[in-house]
């Protein structure tokens, strides 16, 4: 277990190498949460994936059923303290529930993600003593369903712009609200809502607690919205008409509602890559299976490299997010714990533990979000024209998950926002970014060591190379930053070419980390093929690497400066022994027909 000595703070992985007993991998899932692993599967295969028929066609009352049994498992309350009527299990269990319980479809992952998430946190985090007891029993149990109201039509990512009002009653005994709502899941079905306004002309909007049967005819729902994907989660919007609520139900501080918003977000985003975990091994499986069963030109497509490249990639994908979710999920949880041993109240401990790790959550959630939509897109071409057809599970897999590259902050805002993230943490003293950057500036001016490594220990070249790659961001974001200074944030494409610069080091890092510590428990054999997926993992990242910072370096540099860090950039991502990447894919893709299934 990682400990306050050697736990890596949020953002500091680019600035220390970690140690792979200091971070947590799937494998090192104890006893405990491998029994709620299985009874989330089970769950899954044996209510959700037989009904997925009825989900794609517009199923909302499913989707509110599925709910309820979910909430008799026990499994809305994992991450609510028992003393609130749930599990009170650790953060990195929650993720683990979210990931299983999320794969089969994206309609009921929606669900559960936000009733979990956005809906039930904000009371957690924020509620008083009384609003805990009231509300989080019920939101556990499943007895009622939570939603959030953030999102209107003239405020999207820019949350804090919304036009909804509050006021206060004449005797100063409710807050009266009206204004609208739109793309709210799980309106159709939920008794508490969420709801974000600004009360009279505050700067920052408040957040309250609205319970729908109570709220009277002021509040009423528009007609489900007609979707690309996750068509079975209800999504309506919420229009509020003088709606009374009690003023004891306003959450957190008047004022306070952004900061609300902005952290349950954080919750959500990392959630939202876990949830986009075992679709990956669904879709993986699926297109196995499919493509070991369909023949032409007299054999199973399976057989062809152009099919085994794509499951090569897919499983490479797949080891790297669950390697840079659980590794996030436990970092959070360890300061969690630190937080309280300092003192802290469990809520204070979880919200500045969910903080402190914000550049990775968007990290994850840019980044797996992305490989999901791959992995179905190619899944979508490995059955070929069936692919395209409703009665396979590829059509819907592709259209569920292009919907999380948006929601939960765009993928575009969570780049930038890993970027300026990473910068004020550096202001506030919380990281040293200088002393990096200063030295890559020198390290830019020496001549180059020419001598012949040695790479005979696990992953020398690989670190060789990560630690490279690290100097690399420096090298491109600190000259942005010392050209641009406090006018960076207008150069939005250099600033999203340094943070999927950061994106591809962490994901690669985690995958290389956890296949090392694979490595050393089980042994080297036993890591074989978790050190062939980080081998192409590696060699992928690199590519995308150099492409970014080629094109930072190239769009605001000139002259001897260009040539210099475009010669550093050769150095920084340079190997001294190539991978044989298509061996190593057919290797991969062979292992995996072979076992008819996502092994790793």
């Amino acid at each position: 277990m990682s400990t306050k000595s050697n736990r890596l703070i949020g953002g500091e992985y680019l600035i220390k190498d970690a140690a792979y007993n200091d971070i947590f991998t799937y494998e090192d899932l104890s006893e405990e949460q491998q029994m709620i692993l299985q009874s989330a599967k089970e769950f899954i295969d044996k209510e959700v994936v037989p009904n997925k028929h009825r989900i794609e066609k517009k199923d909302y009352a499913l989707i509110e059923e599925l709910m309820r049994k979910i909430g008799e498992l026990g499994l809305l309350g994992i991450s609510v303290p028992e003393e609130y009527g749930g599990l009170g299990m650790g953060f990195s269990t929650t993720m683990l529930v979210c990931d299983y319980i999320s794969g089969a479809t994206g309609s009921l992952a929606t669900a559960f993600g936000a009733h979990t998430g956005i809906g039930t946190m904000p009371i957690l985090l924020y509620g008083t003593e009384e609003q805990k007891q009231k509300y989080l029993p019920q939101l556990a149990s499943g007895e009622v369903f939570a939603s959030y109201c953030l999102t209107e039509p003239e405020a999207g990512s820019d949350a804090n712009s919304g036009k909804t009002k509050a006021r206060l009653s004449e005797d100063g005994k409710e807050y009266i609200i009206t204004g609208q709502k739109m793309w709210i899941t799980n309106a159709g079905f939920a008794e508490i809502f969420i709801v974000f306004a600004r009360i009279d002309d505050d700067k920052n909007i408040t957040g309250f607690i609205v319970e729908k049967s109570k709220a009277g005819e002021g509040f009423a729902l528009g007609e489900e919205e007609d979707k690309l994907g996750i068509v079975s989660s209800s999504t309506r919007q919420v229009f509020l008409n003088e709606v009374r609520v009690p003023v004891e139900n306003m959450l957190g501080e008047r004022d306070g509602g952004f900061k609300i918003a902005m952290n349950a977000l954080n919750v959500g985003r990392i959630k939202l890559g876990a949830a986009c975990l075992d679709a990956q091994r669904r879709v993986l499986d699926n297109s196995l299976q499919y493509a070991s069963e369909r023949k032409q030109f007299g054999v199973s497509i399976n057989t062809f490299g152009a099919i085994k490249e794509k499951l090569a990639d897919m499983a490479v994908a797949t080891f790297t997010s669950e390697a840079g979710a659980y590794r996030a999920a436990k970092d959070v949880e360890d300061a969690i714990a630190d937080n309280i041993a300092k003192g802290m109240s469990h809520t204070d401990a979880e919200l500045k533990g969910i903080e402190e790790y914000a550049i990775e959550a968007s990290i994850l959630k840019v980044w797996i979000s992305e490989a999901a939509q791959v992995a179905s897109d190619q899944g979508i071409q490995i059955y070929g024209g069936m692919g395209y057809s409703k009665e396979m599970p590829m059509e819907g897999a592709w259209r569920d998950a292009r919907i999380s590259r948006i929601y939960e902050g765009t993928n575009e805002i969570n780049t930038l926002l890993c970027v300026s993230m990473l910068v004020k943490r550096a202001f506030k003293g919380k990281l040293d970014l200088m002393t990096p950057a200063m030295g890559i500036a020198n390290e830019l001016m020496s001549i180059p060591s020419f001598d012949i490594p040695d790479y005979s220990e696990l992953f020398a070249q690989e670190k060789e190379i990560i630690a490279n790659l690290k100097k690399v961001f420096f090298m491109v974001a600190g000259a942005a930053l010392q050209k641009f200074g406090a006018n960076l944030e207008q150069h939005q494409q250099l600033i999203m070419a340094a943070s999927h610069i950061m994106q591809e080091i962490y994901m690669v890092e985690s995958a290389m980390l956890r296949a090392e510590k694979l490595a050393n428990k089980k042994g080297a054999d036993a890591a074989k093929n978790a050190e062939k997926l980080v081998q192409l993992q590696l060699f992928k990242s690199v590519e995308i690497i150099k492409t970014e910072a080629t094109c930072g370096i190239i769009s605001f540099t000139e002259g001897d400066e260009q040539r210099m860090m475009l010669s550093g950039l050769r150095r920084f991502t340079r190997y001294n022994e190539y991978p044989n990447v298509v061996n190593l894919k057919t290797e991969i893709a062979d292992l995996l027909i072979a076992e008819n299934k996502y092994t790793f």
